[in-house]
């Protein structure tokens, strides 16, 4: 097998239009496309693609069912700032590692948002974003 690279994330969520506005309009993800109860957001890399679950979601956080979405930011002070003026729920606030900094929000299904900002001395691995996710 030659895996090239991630393409998308397909993101089961209890109300679309919800994510939507958390994602798009709160978050800051540009729609990439959208049709019907399918719509994909892309900044650069993978695709987030959102979804209707066709189940009940499972109500816990990310350590209950599973997910947790990493995204690589500028500044993750301000980010956290700027979410919790928009009533984002802050699971973790700020926290420093070696690698960088890092805070984990919630989505409407309370899957985890890992917000990472990569140290300047991290070197290549850390500023792509490959440490610093994790929600413990």
């Amino acid at each position: 097998m030659n895996i090239r690279h991630l393409g998308s994330i397909i993101i089961a969520v209890s109300n679309l239009e919800k994510s939507l506005q958390f994602y798009h309009e709160i978050i800051g993800l540009p729609i990439k496309q959208k049709r019907g109860n399918w719509v994909e957001l892309a900044k650069e890399g993978a695709t987030v693609i959102l979804h209707p679950a066709s189940k009940q979601i499972n109500t816990g956080t990310s350590i209950e069912n599973g997910i947790v979405i990493g995204l690589v930011v500028g500044d993750v002070e301000s980010a956290v700032q700027e979410l919790k003026s928009k009533n984002v729920v802050i699971y973790r606030d700020v926290v420093l590692h070696k690698a960088g900094k890092n805070c984990i929000v919630l989505d409407p299904d309370k899957y985890m948002v890992s917000l990472f900002e990569p140290s300047a001395e991290g070197g290549p691995q850390q500023a792509r974003g490959f440490h610093g996710f994790a929600p413990v």
